[in-house]
């Protein structure tokens, strides 16, 4: 089957131009400039960016990631696809060693069907001081190990681990992680600077929604942010609902890190695409109210209700970023990271057709997984 999207102002990593595409069998075999060589879907000069890729998100629509349950996990795919994500990990929060083992297990099984990109482990390996929304009773001391036990369950689907570095047996954690192919992120973490350092030379590779859960930046205490900020070997995830961190702060890091070391993630638990009421986020109790999350016991956020086309339009909006810039964060950076780039993350001949089309303020208008519409604009 072939599909000619016409009359499309497309978002490449060289800019935007007005143009076409085709995709067959999924993938997209054209792009061209200018009018299209033969009659197509013609999308009304509107933006067709690349679609987002989330490595940091908890559910929606009702359904947690870390419950186990494929069925509500569909659900929350199927919201965030319709906001734009065609790529997703599912991260998971603290629990015992067995309930993150069945929770692998059972999303493992949506993994190979192609509807997640992998499992990530938030916790139970973080510090007690930066725990957030973790059930402090259930974190524990770095093992390589339970790590192994943990990877076993996920069926070669584990994609990310966070880790405080700080902890006993941390770094040598890390060092598992990475060596098994998994990404190693440093977040929840009461490190200093040069323990930070540390945990990158060890072979962390990702900060864990920047700024949150970790010591703040200061003059004379640089802390984790300044470490993650500088070493090119780290990418950043930030979190840019308006709630997490202070605008000023999110270009503070952008303009540090720049594109290429900077990912949007949604950081989003259950109670996305739904109203204010109770939820649960893990074992842990979660409030939600005008659409801000936070613990019930507490008051610690909680995750967030954000959707990825949300952070898009944000960047652009309240950060300034390019419309090719801001594809870069949503979709090219968190590809790299994920090692996905040869598939997906940017529009070009040979990817999956997974795109977004967006109206002239910058709404989703339809949405194309593997050259399916989710949503036909």
């Amino acid at each position: 089957m072939s599909l000619t999207l016409a009359d499309a102002r497309i978002v490449t990593t060289d800019g935007i131009h007005d143009g076409w595409l085709t995709i067959e069998d999924g993938r997209i075999t054209h792009v061209g400039r200018g009018s299209a060589p033969r009659p197509g879907h013609s999308l009304g000069g509107r933006h067709v960016v690349p679609g987002f890729v989330d490595v940091h998100n908890h559910g929606g629509a009702g359904g947690s990631f870390p419950a186990g349950d494929p069925g509500t996990a569909r659900d929350a795919i199927a919201l965030h696809e319709r906001h734009g994500t065609t790529t997703m990990v599912a991260s998971l929060v603290t629990d015992t060693l067995d309930g993150l083992a069945r929770a692998a297990s059972a999303l493992a099984e949506l993994c190979e069907d192609g509807l997640l990109a992998g499992i990530h482990f938030e916790g139970p390996y973080i510090a007690r001081s930066r725990c957030g929304a973790h059930d402090p009773s259930l974190l524990r001391d770095p093992s390589a190990q339970e790590l192994a036990g943990l990877f076993k369950a996920a069926r070669g689907h584990a994609r990310m681990v966070t880790i405080a570095g700080e902890l006993p047996g941390g770094l040598d954690a890390i060092r598992m992680t990475a060596g098994e192919g998994v990404i190693a992120a440093v977040g929840h973490s009461d490190a200093d600077y040069e323990q930070t350092l540390q945990a990158v030379e060890a072979g962390a590779t990702v900060a864990t929604h920047l700024y949150n859960a970790m010591p703040p930046l200061g003059h004379r205490a640089p802390g984790p942010v300044a470490a993650l900020l500088e070493d090119e070997r780290v990418t950043v995830e930030l979190i840019n609902d308006g709630v997490h961190v202070h605008p000023a702060m999110l270009r503070l890091a952008y303009e540090v890190a720049g594109p290429g070391r900077t990912m949007l993630v949604t950081d989003a638990m259950s109670a996305t695409g739904l109203g204010d009421g109770e939820y649960v986020l893990g074992p842990m109790r979660v409030r939600v109210e005008d659409g801000v999350a936070r613990l019930v016991e507490g008051g610690s956020i909680a995750g967030s209700t954000l959707t990825m086309d949300v952070a898009f339009r944000r960047s652009v909006r309240e950060l300034g970023l390019s419309l090719p810039d801001a594809a870069q964060v949503a979709s090219l950076t968190p590809a790299r990271v994920l090692g996905l780039a040869d598939r997906v993350g940017s529009i070009d001949v040979g990817k999956d057709a997974d795109l977004v089309v967006l109206s002239d303020d910058l709404e989703v208008a339809g949405v194309m997984r593997r050259g399916a519409w989710i949503t036909e604009p």
